[in-house]
């Protein structure tokens, strides 16, 4: 039987590659490859579809967070709180500022931040809040908006959802090629209602400088590139078709009855699935029979950022984020991806419910 990947990126992308290569020859024939027409166009597309004012194309998402940061003066003696049940990347930011990332608790069922956890490590040097959309699902903005501290958007698994974009001071994106919206490389954005905000970020981006020669600010060299701004402007419109398939895949796990074999994740409107992550005592060996069918899975951040050795002078041990350290004993990833079949999806179940029958 034909494998089946944990996600098949170039079975999203083939059905576009003459549009691709016609918007490529474009760029080739213009000879603008830097800040040209299609990074000013996507930023335009871009912050249409997520309704904000500005948002600014930028070489990644990293990036996108370490100039937000950077944009809003965080730095030397600040604190960022943020979730340690995440991509590196999220806590790497802001101690890239010279800041202290603050780790707090998640919620078991969204596996979003604790806005009671968040609450209680509040501080005088909390200078704003890092809140990540995981694997797709919006985290707790309202909750978070009744904190009375900023917080910023790492919607960098997320970009599709209805409900992001537009609450927090910024939110920050990437394009890495297995994301919901993606390029062929790398890219990343900052989307705002922040004018000033927004004018900072461009700055910063471009070594600090509105117009080559003047330098107003210690910068970065972090630009959209315009070839991966000419093919994003060909996925975002399609973009809510993926969202709709991506949604459609996840309620078919259910009704396939994935849920009897281990815990699936929470449904909600927003939820774009980026990734359909699964809960189970027994992953490591429904993991074994996957891999032995030949089919794709994944766990993620088994070692939670308020372990790894770069954080370690911060001081938090085994046991300071309790579900957050459940959470990386016991979370796997099945396939998903706009498109993918019912016939895969109907094998994926089957060989998980022959591994864990009985739901942990």
């Amino acid at each position: 039987m034909r494998p089946i990947p944990l996600v098949d990126v170039k079975a999203q992308y083939v059905p576009f590659l003459p549009r691709i290569r016609e918007a490529i020859e474009g760029v080739l024939e213009s000879g603008a490859f830097i800040l040209g027409p299609n990074v000013a166009a996507f930023e335009r597309e871009a912050a249409a579809y997520l309704g904000v004012r500005d948002s600014v194309g930028v070489a990644n998402g990293t990036d996108a967070l370490v100039l937000v940061l950077d944009a809003l003066g965080v730095g030397s003696g600040d604190e960022v709180i943020c979730p340690a049940f995440t991509f590196y990347a999220t806590a790497e930011a802001i101690a890239r500022r010279g800041a202290t990332p603050v780790f707090a608790d998640v919620d078991a069922s969204t596996m979003n931040l604790d806005p009671e956890d968040v609450a209680a490590r509040i501080t005088k040097r909390t200078k704003a809040i890092l809140a990540v959309h995981l694997f797709g699902r919006p985290a707790p903005l309202a909750e978070l908006t009744q904190l009375g501290v900023p917080f910023i958007e790492d919607a960098a698994q997320a970009f599709g959802s209805p409900d992001i974009g537009r609450t927090g001071i910024a939110s920050t994106f990437s394009f890495y090629p297995t994301k919901n919206l993606f390029c062929i490389g790398d890219g990343g954005l900052v989307s705002t209602d922040d004018a000033a905000l927004a004018e900072r970020v461009r700055m910063l981006r471009f070594h600090g400088s509105r117009d080559k020669v003047d330098f107003e600010l210690i910068g970065y060299n972090s630009r959209l590139d315009e070839l991966q701004a000419a093919v994003l402007r060909i996925f975002l419109g399609e973009l809510d078709g993926w969202v709709a398939k991506r949604r459609e895949a996840a309620a078919r796990y259910a009704e396939l009855g994935l849920g009897r074999a281990c815990d699936l994740p929470e449904d909600e409107p927003g939820h774009v699935y980026h990734l359909f992550v699964c809960r189970s005592n027994e992953r490591d060996r429904i993991r074994a029979a996957l891999k032995q069918a030949g089919i794709g899975s994944a766990v993620y951040y088994t070692t939670p950022l308020h372990l790894q050795n770069a954080f370690a002078d911060l001081g938090y041990g085994h046991g300071s984020l309790p579900v957050t350290e459940q959470l990386a004993l016991d979370n796997f990833s099945v396939p998903i991806w706009a498109g993918i079949d019912a016939d895969a999806q109907e094998r994926v179940v089957s060989v998980v419910q022959a591994a864990a029958p009985v739901a942990s």
